[in-house]
């Protein structure tokens, strides 16, 4: 690779399975160091962690509930405790789509959406601007991933749908806040991604064949390419872009209106 993140270091949240999970290698073959998060799938961030030391980089493995505010605490405290600082700040971990519409949707459903999705990103982006203030440091990336139902509503899906558009938002406001510091502000807005979200696909072809059918290029993403733009947002090629969704998913949001 690159080597274009050569020294820096990431934290990633979510980083123990699927986007996640193929960032910190991607990062770590550009020569970042990683803080793998998690939240319940201990396996899955040790594998991370193997596969970031597999590819030249540091890691280390931290446990925290991002939807409490002192977990992003300590989350932030340990990766300062190891390596110093945290130069780039990926907002990935996330709750799906309950399926249940408004009219059956109980709170505790959508409090959870929200909690995870936007106040985790909301706790972990002002932490980390903290830090980026009280260090010597200057300039600094954050990426947070979003999805095309940003903008796309689903039927069942107004606990994920509303957290992604808070979380566009989010972005957006703190790419203005945050231009004099020069950090980078941008949403990874991916569409279906072969990731455990979409487990009940990958389990079952006819399923995905069936799935894919509105998207133009009728097949679904790896993680792994959803990784290399989150390399891009996180590298200095991306110095002059701020408070943009890039979005990754084959056309499917170009696509929606056809036949109508």
């Amino acid at each position: 690779m690159s080597g274009r993140l050569q020294d820096k270091i990431a934290l990633i949240t979510g980083s123990d399975s699927g986007i996640g999970q193929a960032t910190a290698a991607a990062f770590a073959e550009d020569g970042a160091s990683v803080v793998v998060h998690y939240l319940d799938d201990a396996d899955g961030a040790e594998h991370s962690r193997r596969t970031v030391e597999a590819a030249g980089g540091r890691a280390v493995v931290v446990q925290a509930d991002i939807s409490e505010e002192d977990e992003v605490g300590r989350l932030f405290d340990e990766a300062v405790d190891e390596f110093g600082r945290v130069d780039i700040l990926m907002n990935n971990a996330g709750v799906d789509a309950s399926g249940d519409e408004v009219a059956d949707l109980a709170t505790a459903t959508f409090d959870q959406a929200i909690r995870t999705n936007v106040y985790g990103a909301f706790f972990c982006c002002r932490r980390y601007v903290q830090l980026r203030r009280a260090g010597a440091e200057a300039g600094g990336k954050i990426i947070n991933v979003t999805s095309v139902h940003q903008e796309i509503p689903n039927v069942g899906g107004a606990d994920y749908d509303c957290s992604k558009g808070a979380l566009k938002m989010l972005t957006r406001t703190l790419a203005l806040e945050l231009a004099p510091m020069r950090i980078n502000v941008n949403s990874l807005g991916p569409g279906m991604v072969l990731t455990p979200f979409n487990q009940a696909a990958i389990d079952d072809p006819d399923l995905l064949a069936e799935q894919v059918q509105s998207i133009p290029w009728k097949r679904a993403a790896e993680p792994e390419e959803i990784a290399r733009l989150a390399v891009f947002l996180a590298s200095p090629d991306s110095d002059y872009v701020t408070g943009a969704t890039y979005y990754m998913d084959g056309g499917l949001m170009i696509n929606l209106g056809q036949g109508a």
